[in-house]
């Protein structure tokens, strides 16, 4: 099977050595966002409201740029600095999927890129 790669500028761009995503047969592996603004490439702020709120915005700018939608995802992870904002994270994310909701993940991390407090990934399985 080929694989092709996954390019929006609704995303963020790479910022190291990966792909926004990459698209294998109907499945989409999708790097991991975090809160930066397409745009300027900066963190969004520093609330983590407001951080989830655009790590989202940028998943779903690459689920379309692949073909599908957020809630295409059929398996997301995410990786929080303070697991305390658990509680956020499920509300917001009831704001962005649809239900059934994809298989998780949720994990407390050390730290993560540019000091954001959240990070998501996931696999997208086109319809």
């Amino acid at each position: 099977m080929s694989r092709s790669i996954i390019q929006t500028h609704k995303a963020p761009a790479a910022i190291g050595t990966y792909s926004q995503a990459v698209k294998v047969g109907s499945t989409v592996y999708l790097s991991g966002q975090i809160p930066l603004v397409p745009e300027t490439m900066e963190m969004v702020s520093d609330d983590f409201a407001e951080q989830a709120q655009q790590v989202f915005s940028n998943l779903k700018a690459v689920c379309e740029a692949a073909g599908g939608s957020i809630n295409d995802m059929v398996k997301v992870n995410i990786f929080l600095t303070d697991l305390s904002q658990f509680a956020t994270v499920n509300e917001i994310m009831s704001q962005h999927f649809d239900e059934p909701y994809p298989a998780r993940a949720a994990i407390e991390v050390a730290g993560l890129p540019k000091g954001a407090q959240i990070e998501i990934d996931g696999v997208i399985e086109l319809p």
